[in-house]
């Protein structure tokens, strides 16, 4: 019989080191008990069904499916579970991707154990409770202008990839985009990358050319 009194938490990391370090943290802490394990991202969803945790926390870059697919198939099941991606930096764009998987927490590896906690503890009771990086994406995210431009030119583009040519055709640098966008100088670059690639261009100057001939870059 499951103890109502404790979160009953699934940890889903392909490390097991850090499995077991969790875990024997988790021994000493009075209202919290580890009721599985899972080394994939189909396992994380297989355990997450069977055992019903109240908790998951989920390593976004797991072998198989990813934490965020993973974090996607487990919410749709069990939508009362709330997932925590556990990532190593707090504006990898991969997180804001989690989230709009379902996920209900963000906890960066490498914190201290009391955050972790306050985070769990947080998420077992409905909230939400993400990092200060994390918040501000999210409000820029939802008060940024969305022109008719963006969402309907380049379909085969995310729209993550088409702010990210929208500004791209506003002459900004690297550096300027991840300020703007909150991301991390190699997300941008990996973005600008899968740009170049599904637009099939071979440079900067030809994919602002494309930009601007659909409308993007305007002001």
């Amino acid at each position: 019989m499951p103890d109502a009194s404790k979160i009953r938490i699934l940890i889903a990391d392909d490390h097991a080191l850090f499995r077991e370090g969790l875990q024997a943290h988790f021994l000493s802490v009075p209202d919290t008990e580890v009721v599985g394990e899972a080394a994939t991202g189909e396992e994380a969803v297989t355990r997450a069904v069977d055992l019903q945790p109240d908790v998951v926390l989920m390593d976004i870059q797991m072998p198989g499916i990813n934490g965020i697919e993973a974090t996607r198939r487990i919410v749709r099941d069990s939508p009362h579970i709330g997932v925590i991606v556990v990532t190593m930096f707090e504006d990898d764009d991969s997180v804001f991707a989690a989230m709009r998987a379902g996920a209900r927490g963000c906890v960066l590896k490498g914190a201290d154990q009391d955050e972790i906690l306050r985070v769990i503890r947080a998420v077992a009771d409905g909230a939400a409770h993400f990092g200060p990086k994390i918040a501000r994406r999210l409000m820029s995210f939802f008060s940024a202008p969305k022109p008719a431009a963006l969402a309907e030119a380049f379909p085969e583009l995310t729209a993550r990839e088409r702010e990210v040519l929208d500004l791209i055709a506003r002459h900004q640098t690297n550096p300027e985009i991840a300020k703007h966008l909150y991301l991390s100088p190699k997300t941008v670059r990996n973005h600008i990358s899968n740009i170049f690639t599904k637009l099939q261009v071979a440079d900067r100057a030809q994919a602002i050319i494309r930009a601007r001939e659909a409308g993007l870059g305007q002001d």
